[in-house]
């Protein structure tokens, strides 16, 4: 089963098939540390080994992807389960059916991927940007209607401050590109040019 260890690593033996598709699978001693953001694997407890003994392997948290129950892929392999990580696909077996359970449980909660929630820091200040101009939401701006040749052209009657950053650049050229339009909707044309902004999530090493 796997365990806590005094570093707050996961730990514990897992059989691995070190060469893929070989069908051949040794014991090994693992440790997950999400500190270090990785899986790494030993030919015995580094206790009992020399001191300064490197790994036999290591992942990087970041790649693995999904860990699922894989009875079915390798029904001659009990208590199967494989890691996904990057182009390859790694086989384990664990001791019993609960020792497969808790290790595809650990593994998940450890490369799990979390987006930054609303009381972020970083998610504050761009919410805090986008109403400091109206603490109650649209800004009011009055504009003119003007006939040039059959067209209609809207103009603001006022001056907008002009800001540093590239969102003035693109409000402009919205405003530009609506004045060719032969009609407008009877609503005030939105304050900035982006249609949708947040936080994305990509998973696993392949683009």
């Amino acid at each position: 089963m796997p365990y806590v260890d005094r570093q707050n690593r996961i730990c514990g033996f897992l059989d691995i098939e070190e060469n893929e598709n070989s069908g051949k699978f040794l014991r090994r001693y693992f440790i997950l540390d999400t500190r270090e953001d990785s899986l790494v694997w030993y030919m015995d407890n580094p206790q009992n080994l020399p001191s300064g003994s490197p790994p036999v392997g290591v992942i990087k948290l970041t790649y693995i992807s999904k860990v699922s129950d894989a009875t079915k892929l390798r029904p001659k392999a009990e208590f199967c389960f494989v890691m996904n990580a990057g182009m390859r696909k790694y086989f384990l077996q664990a001791n019993d059916q609960q020792d497969l359970v808790e290790w595809v449980n650990v593994l998940n909660k450890a490369t799990k991927i979390t987006v930054p929630k609303q009381s972020d820091p970083l998610c504050q200040m761009d919410n805090a940007n986008r109403q400091v101009e109206s603490p109650g939401g649209k800004k009011q701006v009055s504009y003119r209607t003007e006939i040039v040749g059959g067209v209609p052209i809207i103009t603001p009657t006022q001056k907008e401050e002009m800001s540093e950053c590239s969102e003035g650049g693109d409000r402009n050229y919205l405003k530009r590109s609506q004045s060719h339009l032969p009609y407008f909707p009877a609503k005030h044309p939105p304050d900035n040019a982006i249609i949708k902004a947040g936080y994305c999530v990509k998973q696993g090493a392949v683009v």
